[in-house]
């Protein structure tokens, strides 16, 4: 940040900074909204913890290093599902912080509509909402 003249800041105050600029969604409201057709979910969950916890049915899975290039509408390595700068996408991840960040990202891509899940996939579990292919419970 050199040059800059800006103060560094830790990652509490960064997660408020970037969750002021949009609302965030909480697990019903995203379900009902994905089944509706008016959002995508994306999950950035590591391979570790989709095979321990399950998928959530219908989600796209896309790592978190590739989220921005998969996401960008006007990108030469896009997702299908990439369709415009209007889509909602719901970013989820763990337990709802890297997704916070992530959202922000796609937000400085264009994606104004983008937002990430309360609480994350553990917060969608909890809700009782369907989860496919977990590992024992």
């Amino acid at each position: 940040m050199s040059g800059t003249g800006e103060q560094p800041v830790g990652i509490d105050e960064l997660l408020e900074r970037v969750r002021a600029g949009y609302g965030r969604i909480e697990p019903k409201a995203a379900y009902d909204s994905a089944r509706a057709g008016e959002a995508l979910l994306v999950d950035i969950r590591y391979a570790a913890l989709r095979e321990r916890d399950g998928l959530i049915p219908g989600a796209l899975v896309v790592e978190r290093n590739e989220l921005e290039w998969r996401l960008d509408p006007q990108g030469s390595h896009r997702a299908p599902e990439a369709t415009g700068h209007d889509l909602r996408v719901v970013v989820i991840c763990n337990e709802g912080y890297a997704s916070s960040l992530a959202a922000a990202s796609l937000h400085r891509l264009g994606l104004h509509r983008a937002t990430d899940l309360v609480g994350g996939f553990q917060a969608w579990k909890a809700a009782g909402l369907p989860v496919a292919g977990a590992a024992a419970q």
